[in-house]
This record gives C-alpha cells, structure tokens and sequence, in this order.
C-alpha cells in the first residue's frame, strides 16, 4: 500500500469534523457513514464488511457532542440480529490510538492493544453479532472522565439501528470491554436505563473495569506503570477545570510540559517514558497534599464507578494478583452494584495478572454473552456469585470455546472469511 492510500490520521481527516448545526438532532442520529477497509495489525486485509458512522451523543455535563464508531459485521449481512458494543483499551488520549484509525488497513503501526483486540471483534463477528467498536473517548481523548463514554456506546448502538431503520426494540445488545474498555463500558451499563432505556441491553462483561480511578492514580504512582497516572491527569486537565486549576497554580514548567508530552504519546510509550516517575516530580506538591485537595476530591468522587445500579445482568472478571488494577478496587465496585440491587456475577482468578487475563477470559465472557442472547440464561455462573478460580482456562465453558477462538486467530491471521454456518451449542 502506498504512503498516499494509507488513511489520514483522525486530526487531519474530515470525516471526524464537527458540523456547524450538530446540536439540532438527538443522540444517535447519524450524520455520515462511509465504508471502510479492515485491516489486522493495519497490515492483512480483512474479510468483512466494515462502516464508520458520525452520528450525535453528549458529552459529560450533558451538552451535545458528536462521536464516531465502526461497525464490524460478517461478509454480506446486511441486519443486524443482535449487535455487541465491544469497548477497547484505548487508555491514550491521542486519536492516532483510536479503533477507527487503528483498525484501518494502511494505518500507521505503533504498538497498541486495541490492534490485538480486534481479535475478539472477529470472534464475535464469527459467532454472528453485529460489532461496534466505539471511539469511547469522543474525538478529544477524554480518558477518565464520567459518563460520557457510556453516551458514546449507547448512541452507536442506537446509531446502528438507526441506519437500519430498525424497529424491533428487542435487538439484543451486549456490552463487553477489559481494562480502559471495562472501565467504559461500566458507564454505558450504569446510565443506559436512564439514557437509553429504549435498547435491550441483555448483558455486560466488565473485565478488570478499574472501579476506582483515584485510587488506582494514589497506587501506580511511582511504580513501572506510572505512565498511566500520568496519562490520567493528562486528560482529566483537559475535561475538569478543577484539575486545570490545581495544575495551573501547583504543577511546575516542566510538568506542564510533560503532561503535554504525554498527551501524544500512546499508552505503552507512555508506561516506558514515565516509569517509576512520581506525580509529585511535577508539582511543588506531595502525591498526599494532591489526592487531598478538595478539587481534585471533586473529581475523583465525580469518576468514581458503581453510582447507579446496572439493569441488566453483569459479569465482571479479574485477576487476584493484578499489578494494574487492584482486585480490591474492582470488590468495592461490585459491592456497590450489588448494594443498589444489581445482578453481578463475579469472577476471580487467581493465576493470571492484568495482560494475561483478557484474552484468557474471552472464551468465557463472549459463551455468557451468547447465553444471554440466544436463551435469556443468566449466563455461566449462579446470579450474584462471586467465584475465586485457580485458573479460568480449568473450566468446562474455556475449554469448550477456546478452540473457536484459536480458529480466528488463524482466520484473522490470513485474512480469511469469518463466516460460518452453524453457531457453536
């Protein structure tokens, strides 16, 4: 592919501009689409049907924004029968880290998760949901902030059937996202009743969806994964002006020229640039007389998961020993979600860490998504279980679906169709 076929980067394309009367419409109205090719890796071609939609949502506070999602679907299927919003880690706030420049053939490489994620959209592509893959963050990377990433997924669902004219209200719709992407699409399950109570939400998996940013900023300073506090406060200075101010009296000039710096950077350049750096190396503040500051208080209260109760059932997975994401944080979230009524089925591991745990749990997670969908089950565990395992990869349900998976590996790997004829029992 030559240099001038490869897609333009987000900043310069004019898809992604923002319209001149787009506060007129409602959220999910669609305001263009165009047809896209996948690539895997941004290298092999893909053999599937791939569009990209602008359509309306809002933003944190309420105010009308705009957003942007690509849709994934099996060669030649034209409706959706259920549709998956599937929430990749994008964890950076540049758009050069976004699903929908990533996952175009031609795409500039850099390493990144979302490009290995893809994996899990052609699984669920194989087994036949409809996949949205949304740009969570809106077109300004807006990591972290509350709210707003859960309007982004339900108005691309809704855009979705919109563009299909759809009016069956009862289209199946699945939530799924790990890490970054879990901690998403906990806000697309914790507002949909409110926001979108039209969309039959039939289940979302949550893996190691943070539950508690502050506290996750208070524990990885300092620490090898330092990078992403700073990725954090990075963007929450853009979106909180709480923040902005604290930064504005307190950070020093080379701090404020580090957190720009970071703002370019995507997630894994940021983890090795700012390992083991401390916050408190950037201001004439204390990492304690930071967190204790009554605006950020405000804000980190603000962004803090579990508020408001999912409706729909919930399976949340996560690794005793995370380095990353603290299984206590993630306890605390699910104990609020079960305090306000919800159905969450908990699922602990005890032999992975943070990496290892995503693809190790997608056999598991997208069968009880499947469950949920074809038959209404309450999915692979007992309603409101919290289970500790050795091992997911020791269970009846991994083993009978990690095969499936490993075929589209291969299929992905050589650009093949993901069709199939019959689903898996």
């Amino acid at each position: 592919m030559s240099k001038r076929q490869r897609p333009l980067i987000p900043a310069d394309d004019p898809f992604y501009a923002l319209p001149t009367d787009f506060e007129h419409d409602v959220p999910g109205a669609i305001i263009k689409t165009r047809p896209v090719e996948i690539g895997f890796l941004g290298v092999v071609p893909q053999a599937v049907d791939a569009t990209q939609m602008l359509y309306h949502s809002t933003a944190m506070n309420g105010e009308p924004t705009i957003a942007v999602t690509t849709v994934v679907r099996g060669k030649g299927r034209a409706v959706s029968a259920h549709v998956l919003s599937y929430q990749c880690a994008i964890d950076a706030i540049d758009s050069t880290q976004f699903p929908s420049y990533e996952f175009q053939r031609g795409s500039r490489f850099v390493v990144s998760v979302p490009r290995l994620e893809y994996l899990l959209v052609a699984a669920a592509v194989r087994r036949g949901w409809t996949v949205s893959i949304p740009d969570h963050e809106g077109l300004q990377g807006n990591w972290g902030v509350a709210r707003e990433p859960g309007y982004h997924i339900l108005d691309g669902v809704r855009a979705i059937l919109n563009d299909e004219a759809a009016t069956d209200s009862a289209i199946p719709v699945g939530l799924w996202g790990y890490s970054g992407g879990g901690l998403a699409s906990s806000w697309a399950a914790e507002m949909a009743a409110e926001y979108a109570p039209e969309l039959n939400v039939i289940g979302a998996v949550l893996g190691s969806p943070v539950g508690d940013p502050g506290e996750t900023l208070r524990r990885l300073n300092g620490t090898v994964f330092a990078g992403l506090p700073v990725l954090v406060i990075a963007a929450l200075t853009r979106n909180y002006p709480e923040v902005r101010s604290l930064i504005d009296v307190h950070g020093t000039d080379r701090g404020k020229q580090e957190l720009e710096r970071a703002a370019g950077m995507s997630t894994m350049q940021a983890i090795g640039a700012f390992a083991r750096h401390e916050i408190s190396e950037f201001t004439d503040l204390t990492m304690p007389q930071i967190l204790a500051d009554p605006r950020l208080q405000t804000v980190l209260d603000d962004i803090r998961l579990g508020g408001r109760a999912p409706a729909m059932p919930v399976l949340v997975t996560q690794s005793v020993n995370d380095p990353v994401i603290s299984v206590d944080d993630v306890t605390a979230q699910v104990d609020r979600y079960r305090e306000k009524g919800a159905d969450v089925t908990f699922l602990r591991d005890r032999l992975s860490e943070h990496i290892l745990l995503h693809p190790l749990a997608a056999p598991h997670s997208i069968a009880w998504l499947d469950d949920r969908c074809e038959a209404g089950l309450p999915g692979t565990a007992q309603p409101g279980e919290t289970t500790t395992v050795w091992s997911i990869a020791l269970s009846r349900v991994w083993l009978a679906n990690v095969v499936e998976l490993l075929l589209v590996v291969v299929l992905v790997v050589c650009g093949r169709d993901l069709r199939r004829s019959k689903r898996p029992q």
